[in-house]
């Protein structure tokens, strides 16, 4: 079998498919839908868990114009029909329209938010669709009356000849009020440095915090309109490594970096939003070779409590049906961060002494915020990937070095020291310490793949003390 064509419409998101359908003197054969054929000419993975399937005995029967809310893969097992759809939601395209003639060989995709109706204009039609939600009795869904005269639909048999059920020969007109939203974004870990930084740049997201939602408890989480998102930014994350050595850090790291991701990964799978998720270089123990640093597809090796909730995350979030696991390092935003405080350390004329066995690259929040949105906009498989910004290398002394010059002070004002070294002054105050992994510098081979090209660290860093 070859492969079906696409065909778009002026409705976004709504594609018409031919099929390969192969005829002989028995009938015919044709593949209804297959996942990886669907997929190779551009129909979204949308997950259908349903097929439903409307015979008609009667040429004249016409339905809808109804506007469920799930996704849906039409087709006919026998028969004819015109269809008709209508774009009822939210946007420039409201209620814009699409007409056409079916026979066996042809299926039509159609959107979540688009009225979808049709007239069979052969006995014993058999219409069949997949849809990606379970229906549920007694609940009313949007529909559209069949003669609205703003869309004007040429049925080709006239509606005062049609056969239609009572229920839609009483459906209202199109009315802009009641428009269909687009499904939402939300953020968790709203507050904190990421999240203000994906919010800003998520117009009319929801973002929150744990205070308002508390993914680890299972009736906020049961409360929660789930199916409101299409995408669901998971910046929420215990990031004390030190403290998630002690007894009670343990069980809040594990709660906050391995349970909450599971339950969002099997509410991926329930609703059909996409998860994005973030995660840290710490899953890696840190010897792998700077050049090229550690690859998507290393196996995980979690030094301590923090870097192995971290990890288990990661495996959480995997199975979600549509997901991003962003591993990042050494993350810069507002608020208190490792920049602001060396900064402040130099216009206050101290001299510190910085780690300089670590090596990584930082991350500020925007770059990772528009690599966020450059893998979500351009569709990019879903998987894992490395995100930071780019440029060689460097040790925690060499940026703090970086830092102090460009606030006015000698690069020789910092000096150097171990983390064995800084280990032992931390454990010698009675303060719990973390193992780190050494070399933290991650391959972004896999990111600019995808057409993404990292903005060099010193560049950001300079944009960053400018601002």
């Amino acid at each position: 079998m070859t492969l079906p064509s696409l065909e778009t419409t002026p409705i976004p998101g709504l594609v018409v498919v031919r099929l390969d359908r192969r005829d002989d003197s028995r009938g015919f054969f044709k593949e209804n839908w297959q996942r990886e054929k669907m997929l190779a000419i551009g129909l979204p993975d949308f997950g259908p868990v349903q097929n439903n399937v409307s015979f008609n005995a009667d040429r004249g029967v016409t339905r809808g114009i109804h506007t469920e809310p799930w996704d849906k893969f039409v087709s006919l097992a026998t028969g004819r029909i015109f269809g008709a759809w209508v774009d009822m939601r939210e946007g420039d395209t409201f209620g814009a329209t699409f007409t056409l003639e079916m026979d066996t060989a042809v299926a039509v995709f159609v959107p979540r938010g688009v009225g979808n109706s049709y007239q069979v204009l052969e006995d014993a039609t058999a219409y069949t669709y997949l849809v990606n939600a379970h229906w549920r009795p007694g609940i009313t869904y949007p529909a559209l009356a069949l003669d609205d005269s703003t869309v004007a639909i040429d049925w080709p048999i006239p509606l005062g000849e049609a056969i239609i059920s009572e229920k839609d020969q009483n459906n209202p007109g199109l009315d802009p009020s009641t428009a269909i939203p687009a499904k939402k974004t939300l953020v968790l870990g709203g507050r904190g440095q990421l999240g203000l930084a994906l919010a800003a740049a998520f117009p009319g997201c929801d973002a929150v915090d744990r205070a308002e939602l508390d993914v680890t408890d299972a009736d906020a989480v049961a409360a929660w309109p789930w199916h409101e998102y299409a995408v669901v930014l998971n910046a929420a994350a215990y990031t004390a490594v030190d403290a998630a050595e002690t007894p009670e850090g343990r069980v809040a790291a594990w709660a906050a970096n391995a349970t909450g991701p599971a339950t969002l990964a099997g509410l991926a799978r329930e609703h059909g939003f996409t998860l994005v998720h973030y995660s840290s270089d710490y899953v890696f123990d840190g010897t792998a070779p700077l050049d090229p640093g550690h690859t998507e597809d290393e196996p995980v090796s979690p030094l301590g409590v923090y870097a192995q909730s971290k990890a288990a995350g990661d495996v959480a979030v995997s199975l979600a049906p549509r997901h991003y696991v962003l591993r990042t390092s050494w993350v810069i935003g507002e608020g208190k961060n490792f920049v602001r405080t060396m900064q402040s350390l130099a216009e206050k004329g101290v001299s510190p002494s910085v780690v300089d066995d670590q090596v990584g690259r930082l991350t500020f929040t925007d770059e990772l915020v528009r690599a966020t949105r450059h893998l979500l906009d351009s569709d990019a498989a879903f998987g894992t990937y490395h995100v930071s910004n780019g440029g060689p290398a460097m040790s925690w002394r060499q940026i703090a070095q970086a830092v102090f010059e460009r606030s006015g002070r000698s690069a020789d004002d910092v000096s150097g020291t171990s983390t064995e070294a800084y280990a032992k002054g931390v454990l010698a105050q009675g303060n719990p310490f973390s193992p780190r992994p050494l070399n933290s510098a991650m391959s972004l081979e896999k990111l600019r793949a995808t057409g993404f090209e990292p903005e060099d660290a010193m560049s950001a860093l300079d944009r960053y003390l400018a601002g």
